[in-house]
């Protein structure tokens, strides 16, 4: 890997595109320091010192690199845009001109992809509401009594969602100039920079707290289960196809083998985000309750990373997610109607329906393994905190953070070769 960053270091095109990501992800690193206006900087840094319990808020301070809790001009990070892709391909199956828009190729897309943006700015907007809401009501941080926000006029907050809503703008438009110009998926690649730029300050704290021993023991974990994710996300089952001779004219086309590559884990990382963001929602609901109510109690008590309430519940939205969204992805009747359009077959079983029939059977039996592999990596890092005598805040990396890392660098590699075998291509005249 190494070798292919230096290679495409010593191409001209290659390191123009190289740079402007580079510098595109300082810029955003750069604007998660910049406070909004009229907040109070030092209030902030006072409450997160006295923070010791994982926040409810935690999920989407992950996307944002620690911008949201220290309420920047980028305190929303990529959240909203991830929100909103999802929410957009979720209306696919409600909305019949949604999936004719997904079929109609680049001109579609383009429409897609303009539906995802408002909807960004539209979710842009209730979320900075309801951050600015509890950072002035003093509930963002539990038993902190410092005023984060003096100004608590209309106009303030006016301006203050204002601000955040345009950062959410910006860093959408950081990630599209990233996806035209640079390398890889710009999206993806300022998630790991917000995930990554984390991970060394949070090491430094457990070792600065006298456990330097579960820092070694996380950094061979880390090293472990990236090797595992590594190996898995990689892996497919390869469906052979075959497409039978065809004449047009006096051309003769088919007669080729290929195969459908189907991964383990179809779904990528968005259960373990849904299910995430689903038990972050009583969480949620409890901070505007009174701390005596009874309900507010049974929340506490059994919606926190160690409870075993929390774990269950966990791993059922994240089992429930796998399937629903591979259902979504990938369609098994339309896929063995396509093949029969074109002539392809599966070697032992007839076209259409037997078709869709065995492709179904595959993919169920690959997502009942790709599922139980998100549940093992989502709550191995709750089940280790016991273990390593951590806080459910000390915990440096999750399951989230962990599948996220290691698939964008997976990504951006992939993506570095292929431009390097393009530019380093010679030819039949050579």
């Amino acid at each position: 890997m190494l070798s292919a960053f230096a290679q495409a270091f010593r191409t001209p095109d290659l390191r123009r595109k190289l740079l402007f990501t580079l510098f595109i992800m300082a810029m955003f690193r750069l604007g998660s320091y910049i406070p909004t206006p009229g907040v109070d900087s030092q209030a902030i840094q006072t409450c997160l010192a006295q923070q010791s319990e994982a926040n409810l808020l935690d999920l989407v301070n992950l996307f944002s690199g620690g911008a949201l809790l220290q309420l920047s001009i980028f305190a929303l990070g990529i959240m909203p845009y991830i929100t909103a892709s999802i929410i957009i391909q979720l209306l696919r199956v409600v909305i019949p001109r949604f999936d004719d828009l997904h079929k109609e190729g680049q001109t579609g897309q383009a429409k897609l992809t303009q539906y995802t943006r408002y909807l960004t700015i539209f979710l842009g907007v209730l979320q900075a509401t309801t951050t600015i809401t509890l950072a002035r009501t003093g509930r963002m941080f539990s038993g902190c009594n410092a005023k984060i926000i003096a100004d608590e006029s209309a106009i303030m907050f006016l301006i203050m969602v204002i601000v955040m809503m345009a950062g959410t703008g910006v860093v959408m438009w950081l990630g599209e100039l990233v996806t035209e110009r640079g390398i890889g998926n710009g999206m993806s690649l300022l998630i790991f920079t917000s995930i990554a730029a984390r991970l060394p300050s949070q090491m430094i704290a457990i070792g600065q707290a006298g456990k330097w021993g579960s820092v070694l023991a996380i950094l061979l974990l880390l090293l472990a289960v990236t090797l595992a994710v590594v190996y898995i996300e990689q892996a497919q089952r390869r469906i052979p196809v075959q497409y039978a001779k065809r004449m047009v004219g006096r051309r003769q086309y088919g007669g080729t083998t290929t195969y459908i590559p189907l991964k383990i884990n179809m779904s990528g990382v968005i259960p373990v985000i849904f299910a995430s963001s689903i038990l972050a929602l009583p969480m949620m609901v409890a901070q505007f309750g009174q701390p005596t109510d009874g309900w507010v109690q049974w929340i506490s008590a059994n919606f926190h990373q160690n409870s075993g309430v929390y774990l269950t519940l966990y791993a059922l939205f994240i089992l429930f997610f796998a399937f629903f969204y591979t259902s979504i992805t990938f369609n098994p009747e339309e896929t063995a109607d396509n093949m029969k359009r074109y002539g392809g077959f599966i070697p032992g079983y007839r076209a259409g329906r037997p078709t869709a029939e065995f492709l179904a059977y595959v993919i169920n039996r690959l997502t009942t393994a790709g599922s139980l592999y998100l549940v093992v990596i989502a709550l191995l890092p709750s089940l280790l905190i016991i273990p390593l005598k951590l806080s459910p805040g000390q915990m440096p990396f999750g399951g989230t953070t962990l599948l996220i890392v290691v698939g964008v660098g997976l990504q951006t590699v992939k993506e570095i070769n292929t431009q390097l075998q393009q530019h380093h291509y010679e030819g039949f005249l050579r």
